[in-house]
This record gives C-alpha cells, sequence and structure tokens, in this order.
C-alpha cells in the first residue's frame, strides 16, 4: 500500500474529494455553505491541494504531483518520460474516486438543486467568456505559473535565501500558490490547471445518474487538457534550461 502510485492515487482523490466538495458546498441548494462566493471557492481548492499533497507523501510519493500537468513538466525538465503514464493513470483513477465519493456526499442536495448548469459547474470547469484562443491561453498561462512557481519554492536559490524556513514549509506554499492562482488568473476558465482534475469529474458526471443534471459539455474539454498540457511543458522546458 505504500508505492509512488498509491501515493498519487490517494493524494489526487482526497484533492478532488475536498476540491470538488467546497464547489458543491457553495452551490448546491440546502447547503449550509450556499453562496459563500469565489473566495471560499478559491481557499478551499488550496487547502485541498495541501492535503492532497500531505496524504500523497504519507503513502508514498515525495513529489506529489497529482496533477498531469505537472508529472508532464517535470519529465520534460529531467528528459526521463519512463513514470509519466503511470503517474498519469493514479492520477486520472484517484480524480475519478474522489469526486464519486463528493457527489455520494452530497446525495440528498442533487434534485433540490434544479439549474443543469450549476451541477455540471461543481464537477468541471467552463469558460466565463467563450473564446476558445483565450480560454487555452488561460489555462495554459495557469498551468505554467503553477510549474514555475512550484519550481522555484524547492529551489537553490530561494532556499539560500529563505534563512530558518523550514523543510514543511513545501506544501504550505505550493497552496498558497494555488489559491493565488484562484484568485488572480482563475476567473476566466475556473482554472483547472489540471487535466485529471478536469476529465476525471467530467467523466463522473457523465456517468452517474444525477438527477436534471444535463449533458457533460464535451465540447469545452479539451481546453482544460490542452492548455493545461501546453502550459506545463513550455514550463518544464524553461526550468531544463534555467537549472533552478
Amino acid at each position: 500500500m505504500h508505492s509512488v502510485w498509491m501515493g498519487e492515487f490517494m493524494g489526487t482523490l482526497v484533492l478532488l474529494l475536498l476540491g470538488t466538495g467546497v464547489n458543491a458546498g457553495v452551490n448546491l441548494r440546502k447547503s449550509y455553505a450556499e453562496g459563500a462566493g469565489w473566495l471560499v471557492v478559491a481557499t478551499g481548492w488550496a487547502l485541498a491541494v495541501l492535503c492532497g499533497v500531505l496524504v500523497a507523501q504519507a503513502f508514498g510519493s515525495p513529489g506529489a504531483h497529482l496533477n498531469p500537468a505537472i508529472t508532464l513538466a517535470s519529465a520534460v525538465t529531467s528528459g526521463d518520460y519512463s513514470q509519466v503514464l503511470s503517474f498519469w493513470s493514479a492520477q486520472l483513477l484517484g480524480a475519478v474516486c474522489g469526486v464519486t465519493l463528493m457527489a455520494l456526499h452530497y446525495g440528498p442536495h442533487w434534485k433540490l438543486t434544479p439549474d443543469a448548469a450549476t451541477k455540471l459547474g461543481i464537477f468541471c470547469t467552463n469558460a466565463a467568456v467563450h473564446n476558445r484562443m483565450a480560454n487555452l491561453f488561460s489555462e495554459a498561462l495557469g498551468t505554467a505559473v503553477l510549474v514555475l512557481v512550484a519550481a522555484a519554492i524547492s529551489s537553490h536559490g530561494v532556499a539560500a535565501n529563505s534563512v530558518g524556513m523550514g523543510a514543511g514549509m513545501g506544501p504550505w506554499l505550493v497552496s498558497s500558490l494555488v489559491w493565488s492562482i484562484g484568485l488572480a488568473l482563475g476567473g476566466t476558465t475556473g482554472y483547472a490547471i489540471n487535466p485529471a482534475r478536469d476529465l476525471g469529474p467530467r467523466m463522473v458526471h457523465a456517468l452517474l445518474p444525477i438527477p436534471g443534471k444535463g449533458g457533460s459539455n464535451w465540447s469545452y474539454a479539451p481546453i482544460p487538457i490542452v492548455g493545461g498540457l501546453t502550459g506545463a511543458a513550455l514550463a518544464g522546458l524553461l526550468l531544463r534550461y534555467a537549472h533552478l
């Protein structure tokens, strides 16, 4: 039960359970958190990342990627692609299991929420203004920032200039990074910045018998996948030659 694959699976499960859980709490009818707003959503996702990273490390994944884009960026930076598909499988399956638990947890609330778009938005992302090139750029930029700043947190330069920063601060700083991305860049597309975070829940939405759920908007699905992986690959190339 203690392995890199299990760490990625369990960490991503917790990330999606808590992240989509805050989406549900803020949007579903008769939830005590209904209407709490974007600040609560961004904070909830940031803390979900913190919890997911800690669980992933505890179960055997010290790098705690939890995100196919981070895995791709790491492979581009190092030149080693041997573990990419294994990591991706753990992350996608973890996302599916985590969001399924969320849907079960909020079971009685789905039929009380009439709007199909609101229910879909709990599971996966969508553009506030539909413009495919702009939406792709938003996802690529957000993911590139995630990759670059996460790499900077663990870089030699930051370590040399951060006297007294404890080793356990890394997950907290990454959580703060995700919080900042959500607040600053998330308003355009809902900041998936993680292909598994969007694809896994979209699959669950399509498969579960949620009352009045409507379609799963598969026409938008390539945006967070292509945008996220493109931004990650470009950031990985920069890191490869920057030698942080």
